[in-house]
């Protein structure tokens, strides 16, 4: 277990905590006489999270660490954390529920997808919208986050997480599209291949009958 797993695995323990801290009452936390509202709290749970998330590929990646523990948690971890927070923030109604539904759904969606064409021996890779869409998640939970106390920061928090339902579906379609591309040509040339196998089975086996219907006659006519 290295560094960079294990801010992975640090990620994904945040995500009860989060929770926690957006949906209970009030912790009455203090910081040297100063209190703590829970949204803050919250903020700095996700943020801190998010942090890890950057970091554990970066490192990953720089000290050449990368591993298929890694490779396979850090995608789930994301997932996890978005989608806890989304859950929590329309438990607080704070967000409408076809929203989080809509953002949730599309992870599920490109999951399934990726896994479907990594069983095809096809690899999608993360698009560009993608990334752009996990930066506009990461900025729309924490200003919802923060206009939960201040409600004047609510409208300008929408916009962005109007952007992350644009960039998601957008990026969703792109991973089809990318999907449909590269599993159709893969499933093609396999089943030319098999097809190709099947020819040359059948070739085989009428030549073996040719050679026994051969031996067969020159039997006889000994």
């Amino acid at each position: 277990m290295n560094f960079p797993n294990l801010l992975t695995l640090l990620r994904i323990f945040f995500v009860p905590l989060l929770v926690v801290a957006l949906v209970q009452g009030d912790f009455g936390l203090r910081v040297m006489d100063w209190p703590i509202a829970n949204e803050f709290l919250a903020l700095a749970i996700f943020l801190a999270a998010a942090t890890t998330d950057l970091l554990d590929g970066y490192l990953a990646r720089r000290w050449k660490q990368v591993t298929t523990v890694g490779t396979l948690l850090d995608p789930i971890a994301d997932k996890m954390l978005i989608s806890a927070a989304l859950i929590s923030l329309v438990q607080v109604r704070v967000v409408p529920g076809w929203i989080a539904i809509l953002v949730i759904g599309r992870e599920f969606a490109v999951t399934g997808l990726r896994g479907i064409a990594a069983a095809e021996g096809y690899t999608i890779k993360a698009s560009d919208l993608g990334k752009t869409k996990m930066v506009f998640q990461v900025i729309a939970i924490s200003l919802l986050l923060v206009s939960i106390r201040h409600r004047e920061w609510y409208g300008f928090a929408m916009l962005w997480m109007y952007g992350v339902v644009i960039f998601g579906i957008a990026s969703a379609i792109q991973y089809f599209l990318k999907f449909w591309k590269g599993v159709d040509e893969r499933t093609k040339l396999r089943r030319r291949r098999e097809l190709l196998a099947l020819e040359k089975r059948e070739q085989r086996r009428k030549r073996a009958t040719l050679m026994g219907q051969k031996v067969g006659t020159t039997a006889v006519h000994r």
